[in-house]
């Protein structure tokens, strides 16, 4: 076809079509026609392993002989023990790194792209590692954390915008929600590597665990390089041609069926409405108009991965310890424990097919409360191999419950509230609000179990049960529902301020001109839209 310059209606209709297109595609279709799309999500998001891994590390340092021998203090029965002060602060410490790494990615990847922020994040990463592995005392540590949590920021923000960028909305859930199962898989392989090391006492049962992280930063480089940048972010900034390549190396070159210009048209039209009622890309547009209610919801949604209670029914493997089972019991349940979760996350990949987001989080909240609260009682009585391994079964089914709602569902629903120009900075927003209540439930949690703090053991889901309920009062009344919905029909439901709970049977067009609120005596469309 000649070069040509489309006008205003045919971007539009050419938007309609291909959006149309889109909603009606079904799973089987999308994963024929978007493979290599699904293939560099998948890949780019092993990053979060890295994550995954070392924030359980941690935690199952906590309960590690040779590692509490070399950092921690004697407790006065042949054992040590870290001291609560500095479990937290180690965990805090990587909360601090990824708050920063956080604002740092999101700065950026909007003026540099997400390849290049991803692959500055990796290479630092791998330099950061010889931190840990040569860490002489616990105060090393704490400075290696804080560099670790830099490059986490990034893998944090970049890999669910970019999952969310490349994929049609049947996809979304599941590229979204496959970061969910990369921290699951880092954790679960954190938790074997420490059950496969329990018998080594020398420096090299806390050493190898570290060096482990090496593993992952060089096949991840390379999927990086290979990937395309997101076309998204290639139209926010006028590359017009370079984002049609982009579409076109997602999709399978057998598949007819797929209109390059038409998926170009509908980019540009969504970010040509958002431009026409936000000024800017900064961080201070997620707090004006209609962005700050997304703001909102992406934040909470996020800080109720903490909220629900999480951190105390992931301790499974220091609570059975300090129960009274050896270590090599209590990392065999740790394990058990952690393929729950992800056998959670793999059930939400169906289950988010047929039940919407808000559903998923309400029925989850309601079902961590009620094992709160019954842990909670169990821990009145004096503590018994009986009530430890009851507790054990119920954070089981905690973990459980978490991994199918809460866990991966959070990861679609922030991918999916922000408007598209303000994605990424809405995600680092809210992850770094996830940060920040972690530090605090770090100073909560560790205290609980620690036999030389609190020491609350089971009563401690009583402390949690209460931030799950409100977690759950929040999500009835703001929470709505985003399943089926393209960007543009989200934009348009937050400008005609539709009450959360009548998100999904409010019916929008947005490609009435009354919605399309673009001045059409100016070219916003017009000086943007070359296609070949």
């Amino acid at each position: 076809m000649a070069d040509s310059i489309k006008n205003i209606g045919e971007v539009t209709q050419d938007a309609h079509v291909a959006t149309e297109f889109e909603k009606k595609m079904t799973f089987a279709q999308a994963i024929r026609m978007y493979p290599k799309a699904t293939m560099f999500s998948f890949v780019l998001s092993l990053s979060l392993i890295m994550e995954g891994y070392d924030t359980a590390l941690l935690g199952g340092f906590f309960g590690y002989p040779s590692f509490q021998k070399r950092f921690g203090k004697p407790v006065g029965d042949g054992t040590y023990q870290l001291t609560a002060s500095w479990q937290s602060g180690l965990q805090n410490g990587v909360q601090i790194g990824e708050i920063i790494g956080l604002w740092v990615a999101g700065f950026l990847a909007e003026r540099y792209g997400y390849k290049k922020t991803m692959l500055g994040a990796l290479v630092m990463m791998i330099g950061v590692i010889f931190m840990m592995f040569f860490a002489q005392s616990i105060g090393m540590l704490f400075a290696g954390e804080i560099l670790c949590g830099l490059p986490w920021g990034a893998f944090q923000t970049l890999t669910t915008k970019y999952a969310a960028d490349i994929s049609p909305p049947v996809l979304r859930p599941i590229l979204t929600t496959w970061n969910n199962a990369c921290w699951v898989i880092g954790q679960t392989i954190s938790t074997g590597v420490l059950r496969g090391l329990l018998n080594r006492t020398d420096q090299w049962g806390w050493r190898i665990p570290y060096a482990t992280q090496w593993v992952w930063p060089i096949p991840i480089i390379i999927g990086v390089l290979l990937a395309p940048e997101s076309p998204w972010w290639l139209v926010r900034h006028d590359r017009i041609d370079e984002a049609k390549k982009a579409l076109q190396s997602l999709v399978s070159k057998a598949n007819t069926d797929y209109d390059v210009d038409r998926n170009i048209a509908m980019i540009i039209h969504t970010n040509a409405h958002e431009k026409a009622v936000s000024s800017g890309t900064s961080y201070k547009e997620c707090f004006k108009g209609t962005d700050r209610r997304r703001t909102e919801i992406a934040c909470a949604v996020w800080i109720i991965q903490v909220t629900c209670g999480t951190w105390f029914g992931g301790s499974v493997t220091y609570f059975m310890e300090q129960a009274g089972l050896d270590p090599v019991q209590s990392f065999d349940l740790g394990i058990g424990h952690n393929l729950m979760g992800l056998a959670g996350t793999l059930a939400a990949w169906w289950i988010l097919q047929y039940v919407g987001r808000r559903s998923l989080y309400l029925w989850g909240l309601f079902v961590m409360f009620w094992i709160l609260v019954i842990v909670g009682f169990m821990g009145i009585p004096a503590l018994s191999e009986a009530i430890a391994y009851a507790t054990g079964a119920l954070m089981f089914i905690f973990t459980f419950a978490y991994g199918i709602t809460v866990g991966p569902v959070c990861y679609c629903l922030v991918a999916e509230m922000p408007s598209t120009r303000l994605r990424i900075k809405t995600v680092a927003l809210a992850r770094n609000c996830f940060n920040i209540v972690s530090i605090a439930a770090n100073q909560l949690q560790n205290p609980l179990l620690n036999p030389t703090a609190w020491n609350l053991r089971g009563k401690g889901g009583f402390v949690w049960c209460g931030f799950a309920l409100l977690s759950w009062v929040w999500t009835y009344y703001r929470l709505p529902e985003t399943k089926g919905l393209s960007p543009g029909e989200m934009d348009v439901l937050f400008e005609q301020k539709v009450p959360a709970r009548k998100f999904h049977s409010v019916k929008v067009d947005e490609f009435r001109a009354d919605h399309l609120k673009v001045d059409c005596s100016t070219d916003v469309l017009v000086s943007t839209v070359k296609l070949e």
